[in-house]
């Protein structure tokens, strides 16, 4: 029944998911490995690997069960580990933070800055000589998070990052696609993190990604996702590992995504100028834009700032009510 369960979903997807999905099962590649995962990696590889006016990088992808699984895989490279402390924004979703305690290291929140919203490069520094001198170490990792798809100031944060040698985690799980001097975000630190849970830019339904320096980084990922299995022609283990491989079928529904991705980021940033021209004369509200050329946004959200004294009728019921079940 599962698989006639399945099949039935693939009618709300679009032709390319459901011919995807269905070689998988056509060919018994119902795995957390296969012909969809190596595709739907080759084809993040050639998209974040793209920069704009200039040659192209080669970073290698690889493709995991959440962006969660991602940012915890990337600390665990880093050596982080119990009695560390890690650089994470403030202004974030929990997933940034929540692989830190994993590993029984220690978040050290870092306060955004006004222009994008995400770590404040300067705050940073400060943190940075803040730790070394009560701690006597330097933090193993830095993760700085593009909020609403909104880049950071990644060339500062880079410039402190090397300078302290302190490897970078870029948490791009709401930026897919966003750029920065025509570089996609995830593609400057030691790994980038991508998501494709069902919100996202594009989604596998549920998954994410690492973006690796190389491919011998990206092995060493994989080695990991995939409970840190020896190479031997029978199971063995010395070292922990995790189940956090892709399916074959989420990476299906990915690869048939990855052909309209650039149509849903223009669709994204239409509805942004659409509200920019709508609020454009309405005191009191500002729209989150761009703040330079450099910057150049996938808009996965749209939003904006209101000034203190504006109201919004019915927000004194907006914590009435709660979630349950």
């Amino acid at each position: 029944m599962k698989r006639e369960r399945i099949l039935l979903c693939l009618a709300h997807m679009s032709g390319k998911e459901q011919d995807f999905i269905k070689e998988a099962f056509d060919q018994n590649w119902v795995v957390p490995l296969g012909p969809n995962v190596n595709g739907f990696e080759k084809d993040l590889e050639s998209f974040v690997n793209h920069r704009v006016g200039t040659a192209p990088l080669d970073k290698s992808v690889v493709a995991l069960s959440a962006g969660t699984a991602a940012v915890h895989l990337a600390l665990i490279a880093c050596g982080v580990g119990p009695g560390d402390e890690v650089l994470v924004q403030s202004f974030t979703f929990c997933a940034s933070s929540h692989p830190i305690t994993y590993l029984g290291a220690t978040p050290v929140f870092i306060d955004s800055e006004r222009e994008s919203w995400n770590m404040d490069p300067d705050l940073l520094e400060n943190a940075i000589n803040d730790r070394i001198a009560k701690t006597g170490k330097k933090p193993k990792a830095i993760i700085p998070v593009a909020l609403y798809g909104m880049p950071y100031k990644i060339d500062k944060i880079m410039e402190i990052a090397g300078r302290y040698e302190i490897p970078v985690i870029e948490d791009a799980a709401e930026g897919l696609g966003s750029r920065y001097n025509g570089q996609v975000l995830g593609t400057f630190g030691k790994y980038g993190v991508l998501s494709f849970n069902g919100n996202k830019m594009i989604t596998t339904s549920g998954g994410g990604a690492l973006v690796c320096d190389n491919a011998e980084d990206k092995n060493t990922i994989m080695w990991y996702a995939t409970q840190a299995r020896e190479s031997y022609p029978y199971y063995q283990h010395e070292a922990i590992g995790y189940n956090y491989r892709m399916s074959n079928i989420c990476a299906g529904i990915g690869r048939g995504q990855m052909t309209v991705i650039d149509d849903h980021i223009a669709h994204h940033k239409h509805v942004q100028q659409l509200y920019c021209d709508l609020m454009k004369d309405v005191k009191g509200i500002t729209m989150h834009t761009n703040p330079s050329p450099e910057y150049d946004s996938n808009f996965w959200l749209c939003t904006a700032t209101v000034d203190p004294d504006i109201k919004i009728k019915g927000q004194e019921n907006a914590y009435k009510a709660i979630i349950t079940g």
